[in-house]
């Protein structure tokens, strides 16, 4: 019995009948083309062949019949290699039905051979044949009308083609050509329209799409699509060319992407990214090299935009990031990068050099006819002269040296560390640790920032490191004795570098300080500070830091530099084993002080030092000498302090703090003649504060100058006015008192009497005082008095209270209690209310101890108006108490209708947030009851006199009541509840 494999045709029988579409079949050629079915139709199509509507219904007739075939069809009966061989075409249905259509088609277009609808539908009945059926995707949103070509080709990737199934490319090769040649002629009759090329174009993109036809052939297709279509169209034949030639890859991706970038350079970096993909058999490093340091250039010169949004340094970053990778392909070598480095330095002193000639001119515009190529401008559009560093074309390496220099730290200055971070790696990939090491050398001394050097500072360390490292791994797998001796001593080199360069950082890091700002004067001096105790590198330090600032740029304390440089030398060197050399430090101090100093004081602080030094030595002579120098006065004293415009030496005469030195050296060294020039100099110059004024009179009376003292006094109170006058004119009246006492009392009260003419009223409360004590020490009682009336009236409004008080007590001892009712009378019309109330309280207290209750109770009565019984519960808790000792029940029930009235009177919102913010600052909380009005007084009443002894009955004499006893009204109250209560509000 024959097997099943037997019955099985093979992959040889069933491609014999390739191709199934060429040349066309026909009914003689194809017998089985027309069955007796299909006679009715083509004899209607040979009555009818212009009938286009009769074309297309037989063309969809046998279409759709085809597909029910295929629905219900089994599959074919062949292996499943073979049938995936041959895809579509595997069943005989779908081979015939093929030919049918295809004769169909033909028929068709030989009536109209124009029709774009005839030969879409032809050419997509003939792709699905060939190709498989097409995946349909299905998106959200639809296409921009005008992308960009990066975002086109992203779009574009993801909507490409697929298919399930195809005819392969071998063993349906006949087909394949002739699905081309089908295109071929559509596009010999419709060459112009877009659709049908990208139809054709799509084919070659196919997997299972022949070599011969997917290389080669593709590329002459698609440049024939660009030189047919117009160009308005040319960018939906670019997007899928482009994508068509990163498919294939190598020389073919190139040659494409260098074509479309003469026309847009804005996918460049699409183009470097695929130059140097993972997945590219043959990167090109150079290559894209040049292409991102030419888009760097450009998109500096705001000549282009990266699509990826990224800034020039970026892209000059990315070109960077090329060349650490690809060290070897992309820069030159140590001998060629210096060799270049020299022709361009040539270059350029002939240039500058040449650069003298005069320019030609013909019809009155100029022309250069000599020298280097130049950017040249026209119609405001500059062209760039042609650089080979640009030119991806060109196989010549780069002179990254150059380019970092010139491209990276001439205009990114604050990106220095990564550009020389990045040349340094360079160097280290190529092998040249040398190299490496002068470039990390270079970049640490030519930084600005400690940012930049901190990272240039750690990669140099790390290089360090790792370099120590790989040596001493070599050094244990060394094997020759001679070698590993080499290599021990190189590696002894590179570990001293390695910890001499440790030792560096603190001047490395103050080496930027010092480059970012030189006139830094405290970097200076942390520079001294960082030698030690090296007199050498000190003393040069101090030199080259006066010899760096500029005084007017100079930050603050540059005048400490010239002092403490000469006390270095004065004290012998840092550790003070040298001999002292007061002849330097005077040579730098005389230097100091002709320096122009931002200020006055820093000048004239270069002067108190020398001076001082001398004064150290005992050479005290010539500190007067120094200072005598210094307080020199022009001829023209009439110079303004604060005038910026003119140098501090013309302005040192004027300065305070040199005289002030000046004045206590003479006065510890001098005699009091010098020391009275002196100060009578400062006067005379304008410049004196109140302070010079109290030391120069204290100065006389020490050497008993006594009225030389009191008329500096006078002269300083003529000088200034208050609050300034206040203190010399306190110090003065107090020294002129204690000196005279009493002997010259009409000359002293002048004295007081001028202070207070012109003292404001917060100041002369103290002057008053001493007044008063001098009238009472050396005067009238009845003066003394009077002048405390005065001040009652001339003093501040938050003193009166303090000096009414220090009156009456004054009033009480001369001239007893009764005398100071018009004082009480007087301050309760002057001081504001919430003074009068204490006020009120001691006059009522004076009252009932001179026995008058009826004055105390109408003072109380005049103080409650002023006194809020939620603020002030002290004044009625005296009140209260002051009635239960000397009051009736009439007087009582008076006070309680007062406090009723005046609780009324400051119920308003406004006074009760200021009570509850007063009570919650005491510690207190205003109750229920204090905040309401009692609606018994009387209750209110016995409450009260629940805390303690209550009054007597009005009829009886008004008695204290022993401690415990029930008022009558209290227990008439508990015995008769019948009792007719009369109204509090009524009036008594």
């Amino acid at each position: 019995m024959p097997s099943v494999a037997a019955k099985l045709p093979s992959l040889e029988e069933l491609t014999a009948e390739f191709p199934l579409t060429y040349p066309v079949p026909t009914p003689p050629t194809h017998p089985d083309l027309i069955t007796p079915n299909d006679l009715t139709r083509e004899e209607d199509l040979l009555r009818n062949p212009s009938s286009f509507r009769a074309w297309w219904s037989a063309i969809t007739t046998t279409r759709e019949a085809f597909n029910a075939q295929l629905k219900i069809a089994k599959p074919p009966d062949l292996p499943e290699d073979v049938a995936a061989l041959l895809g579509p075409l595997a069943t005989p249905l779908s081979r015939i039905s093929l030919q049918r259509l295809t004769y169909l088609y033909e028929s068709a277009l030989v009536q109209f051979p124009n029709s774009f609808k005839l030969w879409k539908s032809y050419l997509t009945m003939r792709m699905s044949f060939v190709l498989g059926r097409l995946v349909v995707k299905k998106k959200a949103g639809g296409k921009k009308k005008f992308p960009e070509m990066k975002d086109a080709l992203e779009e574009e990737a993801e909507d490409l083609e697929q298919w399930e199934g195809g005819l392969d490319g071998v063993v349906g090769w006949e087909e394949w050509k002739s699905l081309v040649a089908t295109f071929e002629r559509a596009l010999m009759w419709l060459p112009q329209l877009p659709r049908l090329w990208l139809m054709y174009l799509s084919i070659f993109s196919h997997p299972q799409c022949p070599s011969l036809l997917s290389y080669t052939h593709a590329r002459h297709t698609y440049d024939r699509a660009l030189r047919t279509l117009p160009p308005s169209l040319h960018s939906r034949i670019w997007v899928r060319y482009l994508l068509w030639s990163e498919s294939k890859g190598g020389a073919t991706t190139v040659a494409v992407y260098r074509r479309y970038l003469a026309v847009d350079p804005s996918v460049t970096e699409h183009y470097t990214a695929l130059l140097l993909s993972p997945a590219n058999s043959a990167p090109r490093p150079l290559e894209a090299a040049k292409l991102l340091l030419s888009l760097a250039r450009k998109a500096a010169r705001g000549e282009y935009t990266s699509p990826e949004g990224k800034s020039p340094y970026q892209l000059l970053g990315d070109w960077l990031d090329v060349v650490e990778k690809f060290s070897d392909e992309v820069g030159l070598d140590v001998d060629e990068t210096v060799a270049s480095n020299l022709a361009i330095a040539k270059a350029d002193a002939e240039a500058a050099a040449n650069d003298t000639s005069e320019p030609a001119s013909v019809d009155g515009k100029l022309i250069r006819f000599a020298g280097p190529a130049v950017p040249v401008t026209t119609d405001g559009k500059t062209t760039y002269p042609y650089d080979e560093d640009e030119d991806p074309t060109s196989p010549r390496k780069l002179n990254i040296e150059r380019i970092i220099q010139t491209d990276g730290l001439v205009p990114y200055k604050d990106q220095a560390g990564r550009l020389w971070t990045g040349l340094a790696t360079y160097w280290i990939k190529r092998g040249e640790f040398d190299r490496a090491k002068e470039t990390f050398e270079q970049g640490i001394a030519t930084v600005l920032t400690i940012r930049d050097f901190t990272q240039i500072f750690d990669a140099y360390a790390e290089f360090g490191e790792s370099l120590i490292s790989a040596m001493m791994q070599s050094l244990e797998d060394e094997e020759d004795d001679e070698d590993a001796e080499e290599t021990k001593k190189e590696l002894d080199v590179r570990m001293a570098d390695f910890e001499d360069l440790m030792d560096r950082r603190p001047f490395l890091v103050n080496d930027v300080l010092i480059r970012r700002n030189p006139h830094d004067v405290q970097e200076w001096e942390k520079r001294v500070a960082l030698w030690g105790e090296d007199d050498e590198k000190v003393a040069d330090t101090y030199t080259k830091a006066l010899e760096t600032i500029f005084p007017r740029k100079a930050t603050a304390n540059l005048h400490r530099l010239y002092v403490n440089f000469a006390k270095f030398y004065e004290e012998g060197g840092t550790t003070g084993q040298a001999e002292p050399d007061l002849d330097s430090a005077r040579k730098i101090l005389e230097k100091g002080t002709k320096v122009n100093f931002k200020a006055v004081e820093d000048l004239a602080e270069v002067w108190c030092e020398w001076a001082e030094m001398e004064i150290r030595h005992e050479n005290y002579d010539d500190a007067i000498r120094v200072m005598q120098r210094a307080a020199a006065i022009p001829k023209n004293t009439k110079i303004n302090y604060h005038d910026h415009s003119l140098s501090a030496q013309t302005r040192l005469f004027k300065s305070l703090k040199l005289w002030s030195f000046y004045v206590d050296l003479e006065e510890s060294i001098g005699t009091v003649e010098t020391t009275k020039a002196v100060y009578d100099k400062i006067l005379e110059l304008r410049i004196a504060n109140a302070q010079i004024i109290i030391n120069y009179a204290a100065f006389l009376e020490e050497n008993k100058y006594f009225e030389e003292s009191f008329k500096v006094y006078e002269r300083g109170v003529e000088l200034f006015t208050f609050p300034v006058s206040f203190e010399i004119w306190n110090i003065y009246l107090s020294k002129f008192v204690k000196r005279f006492g009493g002997s010259k009392l009409e000359r002293t009260r002048d004295l007081f009497e001028q202070a207070l003419e012109k003292c404001p009223a917060k100041s002369c409360k103290p002057l008053f005082l001493m007044y008063a004590k001098l009238e009472e020490d050396y005067g009238l009682a009845k003066r003394s008095m009077s002048i405390l009336e005065r001040a009652t009236q001339g003093v501040a409004d938050e003193d009166k209270f303090e000096m009414f008080t220090i009156y009456i007590a004054k009033a009480t001892a001369n001239y007893g209690l009764p005398a100071t009712r018009p004082i009480y009378e007087k301050a309760l019309e002057i001081l504001p209310d919430r003074q009068t109330a204490e006020m009120c309280l001691r006059f009522a207290a004076l009252e009932r101890k001179l026995g008058e209750i009826d004055r105390a109770r109408a003072i109380y009565a005049h103080a409650s108006q002023f006194c809020d019984p939620r603020v002030n519960p002290q004044f009625w808790s005296e009140w209260n108490t002051f009635e239960i000792e000397t009051g009736s029940e009439d007087t009582f029930r008076e006070m309680l209708r007062i406090k009723r009235s005046v609780q009324a009177q400051f119920n308003t919102e406004a006074s009760y947030l200021a009570a509850q913010t007063i009570a919650a600052k005491q510690g207190t909380r205003i109750s229920d009851s204090q905040g309401e009005e009692a609606t018994d007084a009387m209750a209110a009443a016995e409450k009260a006199a629940g805390a303690g002894p209550a009054f007597v009955a009005a009829k009886q004499t008004a008695l204290p009541r022993p401690e415990g006893e029930v008022s009558e009204e209290a227990s008439a109250a508990a015995a008769n509840a019948d009792e007719i209560h009369i109204s509090d509000d009524e009036d008594l």
